[in-house]
């Protein structure tokens, strides 16, 4: 039997008030089942990474929601995260692993590469990102992806994968169908017309669906 997708939220590249914003996120986790919250910022330094994560950490971890830091396994530890989101460029599945230690979760972008993600899990990651899937408003797609490579991955392996890349409630269906265990979503949420916690719940809604 095949577990239901779950959500795994991902910030803004931008958070000038993490105390107006942790209303945005207790709006969103109001919704429905939310699995994970990254921080991922952008072009910021160190202490307002800190200034954020202290602040919605708490939000995320007393709903029993990981909180995961962005590219930086030393933060990850410094910050009392669940786990740590590593890139290509960032660093090896390997050293992330090493720095955060045995209890942490490891994720790791794999792109639209088979190769990749098997080097991964063969890592030791906690799972796999494929992705981008459609034009995205958060990131310059680089590279790609089509949803084959989630229905492969699916079918052959038990580690878990995030699909991510421009997905909103209106093409989410076809990523579930292919067998994502998690969808990854930012603008999707956040700039949802009627806001993240209807945004939420209407994921939530596709997942049942498909679940049933």
């Amino acid at each position: 039997m095949t577990t239901a997708c779950r959500l795994y939220l991902i910030s803004p590249e931008r958070i000038e008030h993490p105390s107006i914003f942790a209303d945005e996120l207790r709006a969103a986790l109001t919704g429905g089942d939310v699995a994970a919250f990254q921080l991922r910022l952008k072009d910021v330094d160190d202490a307002a990474i800190a200034r954020a994560a202290d602040t919605l950490r708490p939000i995320c971890q007393q709903r029993d929601v990981a909180f995961i830091m962005n590219d930086r396994p030393d933060l990850a530890v410094k910050l009392d995260c669940d786990g740590v989101h590593v890139g290509q460029e960032d660093m090896s599945c390997a050293e992330a692993r090493r720095i955060v230690g045995p209890d942490r979760q490891v994720g790791v972008t794999c792109k639209a590469s088979r190769h990749l993600a098997m080097e991964a899990a063969e890592a030791g990651a906690d799972y796999v990102a494929f992705g981008a899937f459609f034009p995205s408003t958060t990131k310059t797609v680089t590279a790609p992806a089509d949803l084959e490579i989630v229905e492969w991955w699916s079918s052959l392996m038990e580690l878990p994968c995030v699909a991510i890349g421009g997905i909103t409630v209106e093409n989410a269906a076809q990523v579930i169908a292919a067998g994502a265990d998690f969808l990854a979503v930012a603008g999707g949420v956040w700039n949802h017309k009627h806001g993240p916690e209807a945004a939420v719940r209407a994921f939530n809604e596709l997942f049942a669906a498909a679940g049933s």
